[in-house]
């Protein structure tokens, strides 16, 4: 989101509080973004004036927020003041829950990851019940060091790969899971309530949509409107237009690993036939590449290793291996191609395993596009590989936990009360 972006509409609103908050939110936005700036910097850089961005930063600082130091300067005249966001002190936590694996990351509002778990499951045979318990197992983990470490946790967001109401917070359906009308996030609350401390706010939303708010840069004006392509056992996308992600009416937009691209294809977890995510997701890889004993389909192993086991035969060129690599990106760029045609993005983005396989799968994806998109050279639009992979879901978890300090800082001091 730009600064002017939110100077305009803090501006605009009537509650001074209201804009007080909202303006000490952008001054953080900005020093985690930007790095150290000096005050007079900043309030340039953010709209404000030099005099309402100085008592804004001493509230910041009040808070523990951001420090204000000397800066070193050669020559004559007084040195500048930097402020400096003070990262450590607040983290948010990302939690995913799919087919194969759960995750949690607690990362801190600098940026820096604290403490990262992920553990292999079997996701079709254990109950609901049994995969959220193991999930809170991983999430009391994280809390754990994220408090020893000195954190104010902000907050807990679970991706899971379905459909995610945003109004009631249930999840209403994860076909592949086989979930149907689940309050995962109260249902997490609960076993971590069971323990001493007090539990930090949980919330639940789509793990895809959860990976494209990592995939977000503003420094990146091609990402401003993207696709970003999460692939798992199947497909999970999510859509960003003017810098946001776009959730649709229920929030239940991006699911385009369901729109039918091979009508005499393989059933789907949903119980349709020939779904995109039959012919790309990470189930499809495997079958394509390996056969049913190979240890490589063995559900104890974590993601990582599945995945590092297909890089090593890629790049010892097994045959196999790059002939489903070929068939699978093929397909991704298919379906990108009515993506591209549809939205026009200026980047599809290659996240979660497609990532760790992108030097593989980029140039069919990048073939299709050029046979079948319309517009010349592609419409414009570049494929770009995630710098997190397959962490992406459960790293932008974790930000869309802090959002609640970056929209509003003064609430830190409410969550310094059962949280540290």
């Amino acid at each position: 989101m730009r600064d002017a972006d939110i100077t305009v509409r803090v501006s605009a609103t009537a509650d001074p509080a209201a804009v007080r908050t909202a303006r000490m939110g952008l001054l953080l936005r900005s020093l985690r973004d930007r790095g150290p700036r000096s005050r007079g910097r900043l309030a340039e850089e953010t709209g404000l004036t030099r005099t309402v961005a100085t008592g804004l930063i001493e509230e910041l600082v009040e808070l523990g927020l951001v420090t204000c130091e000397d800066a070193d300067r050669r020559g004559a005249g007084r040195p500048g003041v930097q402020v400096r966001l003070v990262g450590s002190s607040v983290c948010g936590i990302g939690a995913e829950i799919n087919v194969d694996h759960l995750a949690v990351v607690a990362v801190d509002l600098a940026g820096t990851v604290i403490a990262e778990f992920r553990r292999g499951i079997d996701g079709r045979r254990l109950p609901p019940e049994g995969v959220l318990a193991e999930l809170a197992g991983l999430v009391e983990d994280a809390l754990a060091e994220a408090r020893t470490a000195g954190a104010t946790v902000a907050g807990i967001t679970v991706g899971v790969a379905g459909l995610v109401d945003t109004a009631t917070q249930r999840v209403t359906l994860a076909p592949n899971l086989g979930w149907r009308d689940i309050d995962a996030a109260e249902e997490v609350r609960l076993r971590l309530a069971a323990t001493a401390a007090p539990v930090p706010p949980v919330r639940v939303a789509n793990e895809a949509t959860l990976a494209a708010t990592a995939e977000l840069d503003p420094a990146d004006a091609d990402r401003a409107d993207m696709v970003v392509l999460y692939g798992e056992v199947g497909l999970g996308g999510a859509i960003v237009s003017g810098g946001r992600v776009a959730p649709g009416r229920h929030g239940w937009a991006g699911e385009i690993g369901h729109f039918p691209i091979d009508p005499r294809g393989r059933r789907c977890g949903c119980g349709r036939a020939g779904c995109w995510e039959t012919v790309v997701g990470l189930r499809a890889l495997l079958e394509a590449a390996t056969d049913p004993d190979d240890p490589v389909r063995d559900p104890v192993l974590t993601l990582e290793e599945r995945l590092a086991t297909l890089v090593e035969r890629a790049r010892l060129a097994d045959g196999r291996t790059l002939a489903a690599l070929d068939e699978v990106g093929t397909w991704l760029g298919t379906g990108a191609a009515v993506l591209v045609n549809t939205l026009n993005p200026g980047t599809v983005v290659l996240s979660g395993y497609y990532a760790v396989l992108g030097e593989w799968l980029r140039p069919a994806v990048e073939a299709r596009l050029a046979a079948d998109v319309l517009a010349p050279r592609a419409g414009g639009t570049r494929v770009a590989i995630s710098a997190f992979g397959p962490t992406a879901a459960v790293r932008g978890g974790a930000l869309v936990s802090l959002e609640p300090v970056l929209s509003d800082p003064t609430a830190l001091a409410d969550l310094h009360g059962g949280t540290r």
